[in-house]
C-alpha cells in the first residue's frame, strides 16, 4: 500500500481553511444551536416559575383553592384570547406544526407563519401562563416549536451557496429543543429522524447533530449533567413481571392510543359540542378551564402542571398516596387542557399518565410500594408515550435517558413496540393527523408522507 502524500493531504486543509464563507456559515448555525439552547433554559425557568407560583396560590388553604376555581378558567380564557389574536399557529403543542412546515409540498409562506422566532416567543409566553392557570399541560412538546422557530432564524445569516436549507435547520432546532428539554441529545437525535424528517437523510447531517449536541450542553451546563427524573433503581427482574408488564403494556397501549383518537377527533370536529366550540371558543375554554380547576381541587393540585412531582415520586419510592383515580382524571385534565384551545404540550403529561397507569397495575397485583412497583412505573411511561405518539424508539430512548434506566433497556424497548402496535389499532397517528389540519397535504392510508430529497 502506498504511503499517503502528505503534501497533497496539507494542500487539501490549507484550501479548505482559506474558504472562509463555508466555516462562517458553520459558525452562525452552531450559535444558533447554542441560542436555541439558551432559549429553552429561559422557558425552563419561566415555566418552572409558573407552575411554582400556581402551586404557591394553590396552598393558601381553601381561600386558595376556591381562588383556583376561578383564577384557572379566567386566566385559560385570556390565554386563548391572546392566541386567537396575535398567534393563532402557536396553538396546541408545536410538533404537528413544525411537521407540517417541514413538508416539501408546503408553500414557504405557510411554512414560516408556522415556524418563526416571533412565534417561538409568543409560545414560551402563552404555555407559561397556561401553566400559571393550573392547566395539565407541559412545555416539552412546545419547546419543539421554540426550537425549530428559533433555528429556523439563522437562515438569513446563511450564504445562498451554503447548501443549508430550513428543512435542516427546522430539523436541527426541534430536534435541539427536545434534547435540551430532557436532557437527551441522543432522544433528541431519534425524536429528529422518526418523527420529524422523511428525508432519507439530511443534507447536512455532521452539522445537524452538532447543533442538537450544542444546544443540549448549554442546557446541562445551567442545570447540570443529571437524568430528567434522577437514576432509576430497579430490582434484579425475573418471570414473575412477565405478567404485570404485559398488562402494562396492553393498558397503556390502550389508554395511549385513546388519547390520541380522542384529540384528534375533537380537532377534526363535527360533533354538537365541537360546533358549540367553534361559534363560542372563549366559552368553551372556560368550561374546560373550570372543569380542569374542579379535577385539580379534587385531587389536591397533583394534576395541575405536567406532572414531574408526582411522575418522580412514584419513580423513586413506587408509591406516593397519590388518590386512586389519579391516572384518570390526570388523563381527563390533560385531554380538556389540549381541547380548550390553548398552547398546551402533552409530552410530559403523557409520561405522567403512563407512570399512573404503571402504578396502577402495581397495584392490582399487590406490588404497590415494593421496588418492583419502581420498573412498572417506566413502563407504563414509555407505554404510553409510545402509544400517544406511536414514536416507539423515540419513546424508549428519551425514558431510558430520563431515568438512566439501561438495566430495562430490553424491556422498555419491548413495551414501546408492543403498546405502540395496540394503539394502532385503535387511532391513526396523531402528530400526523394534526399537521394535516396545519395544512401539511394529506397522506393516503398505507403511503409513506411524500417528503423525500
Amino acid at each position: 500500500m502506498p504511503p499517503p502524500d502528505r503534501t497533497s493531504l496539507w494542500r487539501t486543509l490549507r484550501d479548505a481553511l482559506l474558504q472562509g464563507r463555508p466555516w462562517i456559515d458553520r459558525a452562525v448555525v452552531l450559535t444558533y444551536a447554542v441560542l436555541t439552547g439558551l432559549a429553552v433554559v429561559g422557558f425552563t425557568l419561566l415555566t418552572e416559575l409558573a407552575t411554582a407560583t400556581h402551586l404557591q396560590l394553590r396552598g393558601m388553604g381553601w381561600f386558595g383553592a376556591g381562588l383556583a376555581l376561578v383564577w384557572t378558567p379566567l386566566l385559560t380564557v385570556a390565554v386563548l384570547m391572546w392566541t386567537r389574536r396575535f398567534a393563532p399557529e402557536a396553538a396546541g403543542s408545536g410538533i404537528p406544526q413544525v411537521i407540517a412546515a417541514l413538508h416539501d409540498d408546503i408553500a414557504p409562506a405557510r411554512a414560516s407563519a408556522l415556524v418563526s422566532l416571533r412565534l417561538a416567543l409568543h409560545k414560551v409566553a402563552l404555555t407559561s401562563a397556561g401553566l400559571l392557570a393550573g392547566l395539565s399541560i407541559g412545555r416539552e412538546g412546545p419547546t419543539v416549536q421554540v426550537g425549530a422557530g428559533v433555528m429556523q432564524h439563522a437562515r438569513r445569516w446563511l450564504s445562498p451557496a451554503s447548501g443549508i436549507d430550513a428543512h435542516d435547520l427546522m430539523v436541527a432546532g426541534a430536534a435541539a429543543g427536545v434534547a435540551a428539554a430532557f436532557n437527551t441529545p441522543l432522544g433528541g437525535i431519534v425524536f429528529a429522524i422518526e418523527q420529524l424528517t422523511r428525508r432519507r437523510d439530511l443534507q447536512h447531517s455532521n452539522l445537524t447533530i452538532a447543533a442538537i449536541v450544542l444546544a443540549g450542553l448549554v442546557s446541562i451546563s445551567v442545570f447540570g449533567n443529571h437524568s430528567y427524573f434522577g437514576a432509576l433503581v430497579v430490582p434484579r427482574l425475573d418471570w414473575s413481571l412477565l405478567g404485570p408488564g404485559l398488562v402494562v403494556a396492553l393498558a397503556s397501549g390502550l389508554a395511549g392510543g385513546l388519547f390520541a383518537r380522542l384529540l384528534v377527533v375533537c380537532a377534526q370536529g363535527g360533533d354538537r359540542i365541537s360546533q358549540w366550540r367553534g361559534r363560542f371558543p372563549l366559552r368553551f375554554a372556560a368550561a374546560c378551564g373550570l372543569a380542569v380547576g374542579v379535577i385539580g381541587l379534587v385531587t389536591g393540585g397533583a394534576t395541575a402542571g405536567a406532572g414531574y412531582h408526582p411522575t418522580r415520586a412514584l419513580l423513586e419510592f413506587g408509591e406516593d398516596g397519590l388518590p386512586p383515580l389519579y391516572t384518570l382524571l390526570k388523563f381527563v385534565a390533560t385531554w380538556l387542557s389540549a381541547w380548550s384551545g390553548v398552547p398546551a404540550g402533552v409530552f410530559a403529561p403523557s409520561l405522567a399518565i403512563g407512570a399512573g397507569v404503571g402504578h396502577d397495575v402495581a397495584r392490582l397485583v399487590g406490588l404497590a410500594g415494593r421496588p418492583e412497583a419502581v420498573a412498572l412505573v417506566a413502563l407504563g411511561m414509555v407505554g404510553f408515550l409510545s402509544a400517544s405518539t406511536q414514536g416507539p424508539i423515540t419513546a424508549f430512548i428519551i425514558v431510558m435517558e430520563m431515568v438512566s434506566g439501561q438495566a430495562m433497556v430490553l424491556s422498555l424497548m419491548a413495551c414501546a413496540l408492543l403498546s405502540s402496535g395496540v394503539a394502532r389499532l385503535v387511532s391513526p397517528s396523531m402528530y400526523l393527523e394534526l399537521a394535516v389540519r396545519w395544512g401539511m397535504p394529506a397522506v393516503a392510508p398505507g403511503r409513506v408522507s411524500p417528503q423525500s430529497g
